[in-house]
């Protein structure tokens, strides 16, 4: 399965891929509903918080509305969902996100977008193996 890849010593901070992608799956510039967020710690580079698609999440919806689909990769199914956040709570990488607007929570399914609007390159798409359940 592909997933997204940051290199922190190549990031400049712009947060340039934020915007993508809140652009891209919310129509918005709005990196608050960004599925990365870039940071900065004060001390060393810069960190990327984004999903890599463990699916320790899947276990813990009571509905089942998050699942691996064909390529591997975690989805959530907006229909099944019922907002209970119990996915934002337990991602081990605080991946999942949650917006106040929006109804369900919402994750990186590595579409691409940001790594194709980076300008240092920092993010790839990187082929690692399909986790077992």
């Amino acid at each position: 399965m592909k997933v997204l890849s940051y290199n922190a010593e190549l990031c400049v901070g712009c947060h340039i891929c934020e915007e993508v992608c809140a652009e891209t799956w919310f129509k918005t510039p709005d990196a608050a509903k960004s599925s990365i967020v870039i940071r900065d710690e004060g001390s060393g580079p810069l960190q990327a918080t984004f999903c890599v698609q463990c699916g320790e999440c899947i276990a813990v919806c009571p509905t089942q509305a998050l699942y691996r689909d064909k390529q591997g990769i975690v989805r959530l199914r907006k229909q099944l969902c019922v907002g209970c956040l119990s996915c934002v709570g337990f991602c081990p990488y605080l991946a999942m996100f949650y917006h106040p607007d929006l109804l369900e929570p919402f994750k990186c399914v590595a579409c691409g977008q940001c790594v194709k609007e980076c300008p240092a390159d920092a993010l790839a798409l990187v082929e690692m193996p399909t986790p077992t359940p």
